[in-house]
């Protein structure tokens, strides 16, 4: 297999994302798409009232993905490369984690519907890290949506992603040991990893820089 082409960065909120994406984008000179979390009118009301406002929450993160995803592979063909900070079908894993059974099954069945009609990457990687360095990730931040998520929310976010990507096998994966790399500030280590990331890739892979 070939270098891969479309990427998608994966992990639990602060886990750096968002800022590989666009370091990886970057030096590719790659279309980038980002998550919009901002844009979503329900999400701070889910923050402080989960269980009222998962479903709306969920719903609109759903459909706006879609669009998102449908507007940037009509204008892919302009880019060699496409990068991007999420993967459409990791919208399950909040959905089974915050939805209950109703809302669950309405929800599964409209997901199904458009997932047939998104691109699958050629390679997902997934940032892999502690729920203390999530936590230490996310305070440092100090987005005012994100203030309010507990300690139990993102232990129970960051096993639900693990699971997630245990068992995926959808496409090629990289799982990279994000609690002992520092691709923003070291750029050593984020050459290593684009270059880890940039080589050809089959199956499940791990990758963790060597101290």
């Amino acid at each position: 297999m070939a270098e891969p082409k479309y990427v998608c960065i994966e992990g639990v909120i602060g886990v750096g994302k968002t800022s590989l994406t666009t370091l990886l984008g970057e030096y590719l000179n790659a279309q980038m798409v980002f998550e919009q979390p901002e844009e979503n009118p329900f999400l701070q009301d889910f923050y402080r009232d989960p269980k009222r406002f998962a479903f709306q929450t969920q719903l609109f993160f759903l459909l706006s993905r879609y669009r998102q995803q449908q507007e940037s592979f009509q204008t892919d063909l302009f880019y060699e490369y496409t990068v991007s900070d999420y993967l459409f079908a990791k919208d399950r894993i909040f959905a089974h984690l915050n939805l209950e059974d109703r809302e669950l099954f309405l929800y599964d069945r409209v997901a199904s519907l458009l997932e047939r009609d998104i691109p699958k990457p050629d390679l997902v990687v997934y940032l892999q890290s502690t729920t203390e360095r999530l936590l230490e990730n996310i305070r440092k931040r100090g987005r005012s949506y994100e203030k309010s998520m507990s300690v139990d929310y993102i232990r129970s976010l960051n096993e639900a992603y693990n699971r997630f990507f245990f068992h995926y096998n959808d496409t090629p994966l990289l799982v990279i040991n994000a609690t002992v790399i520092d691709f923003v500030n070291d750029r050593t280590e984020l050459m290593d990893l684009i270059n880890q990331i940039m080589r050809s890739h089959s199956g499940i892979e791990y990758y963790s820089p060597v101290s």
